[in-house]
């Protein structure tokens, strides 16, 4: 018995990709701190930390707005369709 999905409000889902890109670069960036405390490696255990984090974030980033896109062409084809039947 499944209706149809309630979708979140666009700005909730891009402010939600927003706040995924800030905490991967910053944990990222923090297990390079913690590396570089631990192993004495200043400042590479950041350096590379933030650089991981800044390339998950920005994949991560492109796969959600991909999805979007798609679903917001998916949306005007059925608005369309619609339309076209009335």
């Amino acid at each position: 018995m499944s209706g149809p999905r309630k979708r979140r409000p666009a700005w909730v889902r891009h402010y939600g990709l927003g706040i995924e890109f800030a905490a991967a670069v910053a944990g990222f960036g923090l297990v390079g701190y913690w590396i570089d405390r631990r192993w004495n490696s200043d400042p590479w255990g950041v350096v590379v930390g933030a650089v991981l984090g800044l390339i998950g974030a920005t994949y991560n980033l492109v796969r959600g707005s991909t999805k979007a896109f798609k679903e917001a062409a998916d949306e005007d084809e059925e608005d369309e369709r619609r339309s076209s039947e009335s």
